[in-house]
């Protein structure tokens, strides 16, 4: 008796790779980074994501997501290919203060940072965005607008996050594949000027 295991095949990366590039998603709490890294990887993403307890009632914001139940305690993982010889590794950090010890692992030998930022809460992207900066990394900004009614332009963002006039910003909706890509496409354009 013949029996196929109902599991998809591994997807291994091509033996023609040969640049590899390590990308942060950046963020703070409940922002979208796990979303954002799940809609763009091509492999089952990992996750760290624990239910929220009683404990953190006190210590975590829900302003703003009162839905929300679970949050990421480690980091996330995804891969995504591009063409034939190139690969992005994505590392989605916690958004919490109290998990802020991960991010000089999680910073080093990075290429880049992509810093979600939620136009409802941007005085949170703060210290987030300057831990970018401490650890030397390149960014650019990504607005991740959930709700078409928060959506300012981009100078008011930059003037409200005091952003240098060469950072990007780009607009993206996190649950969205096509919109991801091309808030991550700004950032690896960014990152190319920056190294060329």
């Amino acid at each position: 008796m013949d029996s196929k295991l109902s599991t998809p095949e591994p997807r291994y990366v091509s033996g023609a790779v040969t640049t590899t590039a390590k990308i942060l998603v950046v963020g703070h709490f409940a922002v979208g980074k796990t979303t954002f890294i799940g809609s763009l990887s091509e492999i089952a993403p990992l996750r760290t994501e624990e239910k929220m307890t009683q404990a953190s009632t006190h210590v975590d914001d829900l302003r703003g997501v009162p839905d929300k139940v679970t949050t990421t305690v480690a980091l996330d993982f995804g891969r995504l290919t591009l063409g034939d010889e190139v690969v992005l590794y994505l590392f989605g950090t916690p958004g919490q203060q109290r998990f802020m010890q991960l991010w000089e692992d999680m910073a080093r030998g990075a290429l880049g940072a992509l810093i979600l930022v939620d136009p409802a809460r941007l005085a949170d992207s703060f210290p987030v965005i300057d831990l970018v900066e401490r650890y030397g990394l390149e960014y650019s900004i990504a607005v991740n607008s959930f709700a078409p009614e928060n959506r300012y332009d981009e100078a008011e963002i930059r003037e409200a996050l005091d952003l240098l006039p060469d950072t990007p910003v780009s607009y993206c909706d996190a649950r969205n594949r096509e919109s991801s890509g091309r808030a991550l496409i700004t950032l690896v354009r960014h990152l190319l000027i920056r190294t060329a």
